[in-house]
């Protein structure tokens, strides 16, 4: 117990420098072990790849080889974002007064299936805005069914018409989404802010004091913060250590992107997402069928190639992972078709989204990249040693994602030293899973309908033994 409280009095910078030597760490031991366990390089040099597997062989064994660099690019932003900037900052300090913000929505979209979530959350994310200081604010619902919640002079409910529809034939969240910014319906000032949330997103002070720091710095347009899913009760253990990964992504590349560049360079994600109102009506969400999977990464897209920027909001908000695997199956795959739209887009000028289909295509061929580990040992190529030692840098990378995720996400005071112990191990065994969910996802997203838009369940669940 003595030694838990040593560690949680760690310093903010002590506890950083402690993950960037584990990390080094992981990564020299790769490299060792994959030095180590690789064919000799003496047996290497006696196969000649092209007489050995023939012509088509070799090639196919070589582009398989060469399809793991796709990778590449968001690998080297992980790592600069999880190593160049402090991953466990001290509590969020106000830089101004709350008085002196400008007004806030905080709007969420819902379909309407889970009236009693969405009233629970507004209860509890209206409290927290209050306790965090927050004056000038409004929470807004915006379902295709009726809610029902009370009347408040702090909510707001709206309900989309059947019969609406956008110009461009926007469907799902992006048309709710539109639907608001209508003249009639919207009733914001383009000097105001929107706080994008999902239905099971719950806010946290430290998070109401980012995005107050956020629009009183006034600089950027839109922002985005981190968002963990192991508060409160974990449901599904092996969904919730799988996205684990998912925290180090937000940890490493995003905040790299913004903080570096102000650019969305690999998208963004849709929940914890701020914008100015001005900014929002001005890309809109009227983007037609191919902006409506992925409506948050269409719209950063979009805003980028308009000249909008972007920053990296600090604290963190909380949400669930999916209570079931077919759940996690089928929001992966979702994921996918979306940005497969968005990347085939002619809205979006190339060089705007050259690093997102990058990012995109090692996505896809993930079930092609991981055939190399079976390939490499049953027929061995040469290939030069600065090839092999990249391969392993981007394995033992997003191996290390899924550790820091664990360490950022799961609290050591609340679990303990032996429970905190099990989650870090928990994080590695639940890797094989992870890739196998990922690749049926990845096959059936590919070949699949691409403009299906499936809803994950996130109102109740019975947690999973493992």
């Amino acid at each position: 117990m003595q030694f838990t409280r040593d560690l949680l009095s760690i310093g903010s910078r002590t506890k950083h420098l402690l993950h960037c030597v584990l990390f080094v760490t992981i990564l020299v031991l790769f490299q060792y072990f994959s030095s180590t366990l690789k064919v000799p390089e003496a047996s290497l040099a006696e196969i000649d790849p092209w007489i050995q597997y023939g012509i088509l062989g070799a090639c196919i064994l070589y582009a398989l080889r060469f399809v793991t660099f796709l990778s590449l690019p968001q690998v080297v932003f992980n790592l600069i974002g999880l190593t160049f900037y402090n991953c466990f900052p001290d509590k969020v300090t106000l830089k101004g007064s709350p008085l002196l913000a400008p007004f806030i929505c905080i709007r969420i979209v819902t379909r309407g299936d889970f009236p009693d979530l969405v009233k629970h959350n507004v209860n509890r994310n209206m409290n927290k805005c209050i306790d965090a200081g927050l004056e000038n604010f409004l929470i807004e619902v915006v379902s295709d069914k009726s809610i029902g919640l009370e009347s408040h002079r702090r909510i707001r409910e709206l309900v989309v018409p059947k019969d609406y529809q956008t110009s461009s034939g926007a469907l799902f969240k992006a048309r709710a989404l539109q639907y608001c910014l209508e003249e009639k319906v919207n009733i914001l000032s383009d000097n105001d802010w929107i706080v994008h949330l999902d239905e099971e997103t719950l806010l946290t002070e430290n998070s109401v004091r980012g995005i107050l720091n956020f629009v009183m710095d006034g600089k950027h347009h839109i922002g985005q913060g981190l968002i963990t899913y192991a508060n409160e009760e974990v449901v599904n253990w092996i969904t919730t250590l799988a996205d684990s990964f998912r925290v180090s992504d937000d940890m490493g590349k995003l905040r790299y992107q913004f903080y570096m560049f102000h650019k969305p360079l690999f998208s963004f994600k849709g929940s914890f997402v701020v914008t100015q109102v001005a900014a929002e009506r001005t890309v809109s969400f009227d983007n037609g069928r191919d902006g409506s999977i992925a409506e948050d990464c269409f719209f950063a897209m979009k805003a980028y190639s308009m000249g909008y920027s972007f920053n990296f909001i600090e604290g963190d908000m909380w949400e669930k992972s999916p209570f079931t695997l077919i759940d996690f199956i089928q929001q992966r795959k979702r994921w996918l078709q979306g940005i497969l739209l968005v990347v085939h887009s002619k809205q979006i000028p190339l060089k705007y989204k050259w690093l997102l289909v990058c990012s995109c295509y090692s996505w896809v061929t993930l079930p092609l990249s991981l055939s190399n580990v079976l390939l490499a040992a049953k027929f061995p190529i040469p290939c030069p040693v600065a090839m092999d030692f990249v391969v392993v840098f981007i394995g033992s990378v997003n191996v290390y994602m899924f550790i820091f995720g664990v360490l950022k996400s799961f609290n050591l005071y609340r679990f303990g030293l032996v429970k905190f112990s099990l989650c870090l191990l928990g994080a590695v065994a639940v890797m094989p899973f992870s890739l196998i969910i990922e690749n049926i996802a990845v096959i059936w997203g590919y070949f699949g309908n691409k403009h299906k838009f499936y809803v994950v369940n996130k109102s109740a669940g019975t947690p999973v033994t493992v």
